[in-house]
């Protein structure tokens, strides 16, 4: 238990305590110390029905927390302000971890209903805190003197992060200003967790059955996935496609049946236009309530008001970055998508017009005549049990890190997996939980959070953290295990690196603390992990034969070096496609109606089309990113990384890329870092200048 204030610490831990049963007389697992390895959570001590009791519960201890600050008659400082702040809401902290984690990991109807019923709650009781006048004065007297308090680095980032936050969430407004955020602050919290859940439930709303002749171009690893779909939904003897990316990805990229591609390809890009889970006025009118939110702030945009806080800064930098990225690939993505609708008309006929439907299906088909390449042929390699050899074993060649299963603690699904994180001295560093495979309950994607941060207690004892990683992989059939596609694999270590941005955090402050980062910052880690999935010496170590142990031949290997380009300029505009819509939806300085927000998304799209748009079909109603998740004016921030990964990796690659100097000059001042500096001063630490583009466009081979 953190303690938020030395002078009151005793007291509070009476209060906690003494509060540690429910209100139906049993133990509160959510309080004290977890009789549990690293104190994890105990999943199996917590029900559906202990959630909201909780959240009230955390919510009533924190202002008491609160009101412990404010009514303090001593002068503000860093520690009975702004440490004291830091460090209360640790039991509200608890269970909202829990319970948002699985949120998205495994929900169902009754905790989307919970979810429904809390956010109100949780919006009003972040206002107040936000909005608490006597607090921020508190907060505004430190900052104010901060320059003569002698404060560290991370001191002082604190003091500034926590008054920024207070300011740009209300604190700095007046009378009928004041009381409108308020209001719109809470809408806008219910409006992204309706539009979340519609978007889960569409999804899972649609399933096709098919027939043996239906299944015509479909690998056995495919159809056996089809087929145990099928079973799992009480169709035993039969075959079943979804919107599961596994399954979607799979029929689009190998099924012959254009028909059936087109009808796939339109319910999933027609999710939540319309119908019971129609997103459309809900996006519409969360586009608008943060341009209201703006207005208040005296911005004439989100994004203007958003990016202030980010290593871009401002919405015309992030344009000169997508526009400065498209004027350089969209010429060469324009050549490869001509060079397919090339092979396809050759394979269909002259007038064979390449459709989205088709990009995939014959881009797969292209890939194997030019390299000889596919990913069924590197699906018996990549064994799922494999991979998370390698990908572990990535960390232990870098970082010295090793991972070892731990059955004693609880999972959330019997699917979850729990290892125990110790670095090369045996010194445990952390908790990571790993949960590969779609579920009913699973939203689409993958993702990285935490049960819990990292952070000093009482500035001596290191609190270490417990990360989970959460993905939708394919699925072990009744006759092979789970074989992952390269781009699973590539996946696979996104998501490890920003475990690692998180196990590895070594700060004072949890607000600080792993990648509580820039957003546009936060996709370093990430993306740069990926780089390694294309080196020899990366693939030889776990890449192995599934039935026979044969490790990956060296042919493949340098086939998957010689395709790393293939369709990178298609894929980097598609990229900026995504960043492009989400800064035209929060650059709007006026409300766009819910029957305009298919035109209005093909205008936004119009600078970097590169195939035919199709009609009824889009984006938006399904971009978690932007309208439900955290990315909303930050999607750009994957490219922003990207252009830092590329010149961050050409550093192991100009030394080795297990160079032990440069692993540990990225662990030191990146990895181990969080939020406690600017992050560019960070990036130049490591890599001893600022990066540009030319590392990307050279990955990418748009210059040589």
């Amino acid at each position: 238990m953190r303690k938020f204030l030395v002078s009151i610490s005793l007291g509070f831990f009476a209060l906690m305590t003494t509060q540690c049963t429910t209100n139906q007389n049993q133990i509160d697992p959510f309080c004290g110390e977890y009789d549990t390895p690293h104190n994890t959570v105990p999943f199996d001590k917590i029900s559906n029905a202990l959630y909201e009791p909780a959240f009230q519960k955390g919510v009533d201890l924190q202002v008491e927390e609160i009101n412990a600050i404010v009514n303090q008659r001593s002068i503000p400082t860093f520690e009975n302000t702004i440490v004291a702040l830091e460090e209360s809401g640790s039991y509200l902290n608890r269970v909202a971890g829990v319970f948002f984690a699985l949120q998205g990991a495994e929900s169902d109807d009754e905790m989307m209903e919970i979810s429904q019923r809390i956010q109100p709650l949780l919006s009003e009781h972040s206002n107040n805190i936000s909005l608490n006048e006597q607090l921020f004065e508190r907060i505004k007297f430190v900052y104010d003197h901060r320059a003569e308090m002698e404060l560290t680095p991370e001191q002082m980032m604190l003091v500034e992060e926590t008054y920024d936050s207070f300011a740009s969430s209300g604190a700095n407004l007046e009378g009928e200003a004041r009381e409108r955020y308020r209001e719109l602050s809470v809408e806008l919290s219910n409006l992204t967790l309706t539009f979340s859940q519609n978007a889960l439930r569409a999804t899972n709303a649609y399933a096709k059955e098919l027939t043996e002749e239906e299944l015509a171009g479909l690998p056995q690893s495919a159809i056996d996935a089809a087929a145990a779909l099928a079973t799992s939904k009480g169709k035993e003897g039969s075959y079943m496609v979804d919107l599961s990316f596994p399954s979607y990805s799979a029929f689009m990229k190998y099924s012959t049946r254009r028909d059936l591609r087109e009808e796939l390809y339109r319910a999933y890009n027609s999710r939540s236009i319309g119908g019971e889970f129609d997103n459309l006025p809900i996006l519409t009118r969360i586009a608008e309530v943060r341009l209201e939110i703006a207005k208040l702030f005296g911005c004439n945009t989100f994004a203007e008001y958003k990016l202030k806080h980010t290593m871009a800064g401002t919405p015309e930098a992030v344009y000169k970055l997508l526009n400065q990225l498209l004027d350089a690939y969209k010429p060469v993505a324009i050549e490869e998508v001509a060079e397919l609708q090339k092979f396809a008309a050759e394979k269909e006929g002259a007038d064979f017009q390449l459709m989205p439907w088709d990009f995939s299906f014959y881009a797969e088909q292209l890939k194997s005549m030019k390299y000889d390449l596919n990913d069924e042929m590197l699906r018996p390699y990549f064994k799922l049990e494999n991979v998370i050899d390698g990908v572990f074993g990535l960390a232990t060649s870098l970082y010295g890190l090793q991972f070892t299963e731990n059955k004693d603690i609880p999972v959330y699904h019997e699917e979850a997996s729990a290892y125990e994180v110790t670095d090369a001295n045996g010194e445990y560093i952390g908790v990571l939980y790993t949960d590969f495979f779609p579920r009913p309950g699973k939203r689409q994607g993958a993702w990285m959070t935490e049960f819990k941060g990292q952070w000093m207690e009482n500035d001596t004892v290191d609190s270490r953290p417990h990360v989970t990683i959460v993905m939708n992989f394919t699925r072990p059939t009744a006759t092979a295990p789970s074989l992952l596609t390269y781009g699973e694999v590539e996946t696979f270590l996104h998501e490890f690196g920003h475990a690692l941005h998180g196990l590895l955090s070594k700060v004072t402050y949890n607000s600080l603390s792993g990648t509580n980062v820039y957003r546009d910052f936060v996709e370093l880690p990430s993306q740069f992990n990926e780089n390694f999935l294309a080196e020899k010496e990366f693939l030889d170590g776990f890449a192995r034969h599934y039935e026979t142990g044969e490790t990956i031949p060296a042919e493949l290997v340098e086939k998957i070096i010689a395709s790393s380009q293939y369709h990178a300029a298609y894929a980097c505009v598609r990229q900026l496609s995504f960043g492009m819509l989400d800064m035209a939806w929060h650059s709007i300085t006026a409300p766009v109606a819910a029957d305009a927000v298919l035109a209005f998304e093909k205008e936004a799209l119009l600078p970097t089309q590169v195939t035919p748009s199709v009609d009824g079909t889009a984006l938006s109603p399904q971009f978690g990113h932007i309208f439900s998740g955290g990315y909303a004016a930050g999607y750009y921030g994957y490219k922003w990384a990207e252009v830092l990964d590329a010149d961050a990796f050409a550093a192991f690659k100009e030394k080795g890329i297990y160079d032990q100097e440069t692993a540990r000059a990225f662990r030191e001042n990146v990895l181990e870092r969080g939020g406690t500096e600017n992050p560019m001063e960070l990036y130049k630490r490591f890599r001893g200048h600022e990066p540009s583009i030319d590392a990307l466009m050279r990955r990418d081979g748009i210059i040589k």
